[in-house]
């Protein structure tokens, strides 16, 4: 299912997308349990430094 929706009238930036992303962690879990993986591709957006610390933090 959806576990975070963000709808936006114009593109992404770095700051967006973390915001966005730390909205979906609140709906995540903690490895291993279910909804505990994200899988992101290559584009630029993702490789933001503040990120992954982001996401490790809460144990995704």
């Amino acid at each position: 299912g959806i576990l975070h929706l963000d709808i936006q009238d114009q593109s992404y930036t770095g700051a967006s997308f973390n915001t966005f992303i730390d909205g979906l962690l609140d709906n995540m879990n903690p490895f291993p349990q279910k909804n505990s993986v994200i899988i992101m591709d290559n584009t630029s957006i993702h490789k933001s430094p503040q990120l992954r610390p982001m996401i490790e933090n809460r144990q995704v």
